[in-house]
């Protein structure tokens, strides 16, 4: 008897390498998989403005790094006594104006540069849910708990998507003529929404997404929606809230993301690196022991002969610990 639907999970082509570089945006699960990316010393810049939820606002940080934009003064606004972006999330909010606008205006430079000789751009798409401002109708990509009273919510239409995302991919594209697109759809349950509305929201981003990969050679499509939605399906793989998926679920999606996005050479890699970063980790009751001494110079070597095979990768930070510097 079968008690889950399984289904298989289609490799990309090109796929992805060690060598790329990759920056990812989107929703919390863009940093789930970005965070596992990174910590296997892949080359990544995860969400330069944090976490984007609608398609717009992720689209129009797009054209932002593209256009080199500096935000200023005129781009903030008090609230609570912090300052705020209406295209950040709050991580970037504080009392002082100038730390704010630092803290953006570095990303931005940095975004700016990744974006334009990148060789993947992962986007992961949250909520068709947007919130826009009663005075002036822009649609914001966090509300700060700023009083619900202060915006229209209404829900994009997929025409609306495609188009936003259509024109910021040609500006891309002629920027820089190498970059590929990733698309992924949150399997995040927004049910402050509503579950019909959540539903609703998640067609219209597939509908927009599947539309754009039919259309251009340089995009694809990952399911994670669907192997936790469809596959996994149970609440046993969610955490308390019911709403995010749990570690076992992501580490499912990231197995999966891995055997079928990444390149045979770059699991091959993935594998050592694995290796090496869990010995990083290991605790030992007694670090004095000959054991332990020994563990550590056999990591030493292991470390020094995979940089010495792949020099883009950067594990000084555990050929310290091995050698006890760190």
């Amino acid at each position: 008897m079968n008690f889950r639907l399984t289904f298989p999970v289609a490799p990309i082509e090109p796929s992805l390498q060690y060598t790329d570089k990759l920056l990812l945006t989107g929703s919390c699960f863009a940093e789930e998989i970005g965070a596992r990316l990174r910590q296997n010393k892949f080359n990544v810049n995860i969400n330069p403005n944090g976490i984007l939820f609608n398609p717009l606002s992720i689209a129009q940080s797009m054209q932002y790094y593209l256009d080199e934009k500096e935000y200023t003064e005129q781009d903030l606004f008090l609230h609570e006594d912090l300052w705020h972006s209406w295209d950040h999330h709050s991580r970037f909010s504080d009392a002082s104006k100038e730390t704010v606008l630092n803290a953006i205006n570095d990303s931005q430079a940095a975004a700016a540069k990744r974006l334009k000789e990148a060789d993947w751009l992962i986007i992961t798409l949250g909520s068709a849910h947007a919130y826009a401002l009663k005075e002036n109708n822009r649609i914001v990509a966090n509300c700060h708990k700023v009083p619900d009273q202060a915006f229209y919510k209404r829900l994009l239409t997929a025409n609306e998507i495609i188009a936003a995302l259509d024109n910021m991919m040609h500006r891309l594209f002629f920027q820089n003529r190498k970059v590929n697109i990733l698309f992924t759809v949150s399997p995040v349950r927004y049910i402050r929404d509503g579950v019909v509305e959540n539903n609703l929201s998640k067609a219209i981003l597939l509908q927009a997404v599947h539309h754009l990969v039919n259309k251009f050679n340089r995009l694809f499509y990952f399911p994670a929606y669907e192997l936790v939605i469809d596959d996994l399906r149970d609440y046993r793989f969610y955490k308390e809230d019911l709403v995010h998926p749990n570690e076992l679920a992501v580490n499912y999606v990231w197995d999966n993301f891995a055997n079928n996005c990444i390149s045979p050479e770059g699991q091959k890699i993935l594998q050592q690196v694995m290796e090496i970063t869990r010995a990083r980790h290991h605790r030992p009751f007694n670090p004095q022991t000959p054991q332990h001494q020994q563990f550590l110079q056999t990591y030493v070597k292991k470390t020094k002969a995979l940089v010495a095979a792949h020099p883009f990768l950067e594990m000084g930070e555990e050929l310290g610990y091995f050698e006890g510097k760190v």
